[in-house]
């Protein structure tokens, strides 16, 4: 079996007896018959858009919390007498975190189920965003920030494979389209932690702009206390996981209740003969990296690593960059970033979104990748502007460097995590994933500070590696996820000859 560029066509998973539209019952007779109803989109849209609204809260939170650190590290640095090692300590101890989260959580996902671990990991948040804001030093506020981390770390696999197993194959509002909506979200939190950086520091008084980086790190507990209500009260648990663990009727049960799909169990389910669904166990990391799932591996986290070293360091150090290389002040840092941020990367997410089902992931990841190896050389030789044209191309790099964020690896370096592996696979993967890409937030976010004092400019040339990597390996795999019915290599019987996998 051979990697392909171009979308196979979708295998069937099963077959069932009714219209999912229509007031028939559907009958159930397998958990490849459920695989198929989600493929075929039969969850209303509004259903639809409930669930990942919801399963997107995490994202939202973990963006904000950078956001609000990159404004907020300039106070924390003075406050602590922090050095540029301990502000590297202090910036990667979420990823850190996250590293050893996204490890368990990618294996808990597969284990015990989305919804329970789902419903845990939120607390971490609340806990640590309340720790950060009274932090007495910066041991605790380290401490705060890796208890994030773990946070972070569970959720990602988990939102991710909400994403994947509650959308449809094919066509708009796929689940290459779907998975791609972290990516706007994860904007849209970045450009809600600037406007409360803007907001504070308009009605702080000047005898307490100290405040500044405790007020934006704390607000953090406010929308995971929201998101921990609205999932209690919304969410269930994925019926193809259930129907994977043999729970047919606990499958149907979720797909009445939330799908609105009058799902039946048949009579005769039990004496059917069931494909036997791999099950979670710590050994099937290693399956990650066997078979047809070595080259997919391969893509998506070499892809991951570079997308996120490389936004790290320029997100982190994006006000950095916009006040002391271009001499902006505060109000004109905050403006800059937040309008590039909504302008570039938000609206490349969009576009992403918009038009992965049409491009697939691989064609815009690739064309992401290059232009931002294109503004990193840009910003390196252009080095500290020296008049207002040269700032003028420095801005316009970073805007470059961000839409092809956006609309590229940003987007879709989840949607290869993601949609690689079928169901039950699928938590372990984006762990595995998410594990190796939160390594690389934390070499870069740990770095950034350190290189961009020894180096200055200069280490915009460390950064256009990243993006050079991401177009090898793009180059040497060329594997599209989008409208490939990965679900279905559960049950390989059921895989028609000669699909590409």
């Amino acid at each position: 079996m051979s990697d392909s560029i171009a979308a196979s066509p979708a295998a069937s998973s099963g077959d069932y007896s009714a219209d999912p539209a229509s007031d028939q019952p559907v009958v159930i007779r397998s958990a490849a018959d459920i695989t198929q109803l989600v493929n075929r989109g039969a969850a209303k849209i509004s259903d639809a858009r409930i669930v990942i609204a919801i399963a997107l809260g995490g994202v939202f939170l973990d963006a904000y919390d950078l956001g609000a650190l990159a404004f907020g590290m300039k106070d924390i640095t003075r406050q602590f007498g922090l050095t540029p090692s301990g502000a590297g300590f202090v910036a990667s101890a979420i990823t850190f975190g996250a590293i050893v989260g996204a490890l368990f959580g990618g294996y808990l996902t597969d284990k015990i189920g989305r919804y329970r671990v789902f419903m845990a990991d939120m607390f971490f948040f609340v806990i640590a965003a309340l720790a950060c804001a009274f932090a007495p030093n910066e041991w605790v506020l380290g401490g705060s920030r890796f208890v994030m981390g773990l946070g972070v770390g569970i959720d990602l696999p988990v939102a991710m494979a909400f994403l994947a197993e509650f959308s449809k194959l094919q066509g708009r509002g796929n689940k290459a389209s779907r998975v791609a909506m972290w990516c706007p979200t994860w904007y849209a939190a970045i450009s809600v932690s600037y406007l409360l950086v803007l907001l504070l520091y308009a009605v702080l008084p000047a005898t307490h702009t100290d405040w500044l980086g405790r007020l934006i790190l704390g607000f953090g507990a406010v929308p995971a206390i929201l998101i921990i209500a609205i999932r209690h009260r919304y969410m269930n648990e994925s019926p193809v996981w259930a129907a994977n663990q043999g729970d047919l009727q606990s499958a149907a049960a979720i797909l009445r209740k939330s799908y609105n799909i009058n799902a039946v169990v048949a009579d005769d389910a039990d004496k059917t003969p069931q494909v036997k669904v791999r099950k979670a166990a710590w050994r099937n990391y290693g399956t990650l990296l066997q078979g047809i799932y070595l080259r997919r591996t391969v893509l998506a986290t070499v892809t991951a690593v570079a997308s996120s070293f490389a936004y790290n360091a320029v997100a982190f150090g994006l006000p950095v960059i916009l006040s002391s290389f271009l001499q902006q002040s505060m109000i004109s840092t905050i403006l800059f970033s937040l309008g590039l941020n909504l302008c570039f990367a938000f609206v490349g997410g969009l576009i992403a979104v918009r038009y992965v089902s049409k491009f697939g992931a691989w064609k815009m990841t690739y064309a992401g990748y290059a232009c931002q190896l294109v503004a990193m050389i840009g910003l390196a030789v252009v080095g500290r502007p020296a008049d207002g044209g040269e700032a003028a191309i420095s801005i316009a790099m970073l805007a470059l460097f961000l839409f092809g964020q956006g609309f590229g690896p940003g987007s879709h370096t989840m949607t290869f995590a993601s949609l690689s592996y079928p169901t039950s696979l699928r938590g372990m993967g984006v762990g595995f994933n998410q594990t190796l890409m939160r390594a690389s937030s934390t070499l870069s976010l740990f770095l950034f500070p350190v290189l961009s004092a020894a180096l200055g400019t200069g280490v915009f040339w460390v950064i256009a590696l990243a993006p050079l990597a991401g177009l090898i390996v793009l180059t040497a795999v060329r594997w599209e996820p989008s409208g490939y019915d990965v679900d279905a290599e559960d049950f390989q019987q059921e895989i028609k000859p000669g699909a590409a996998v």
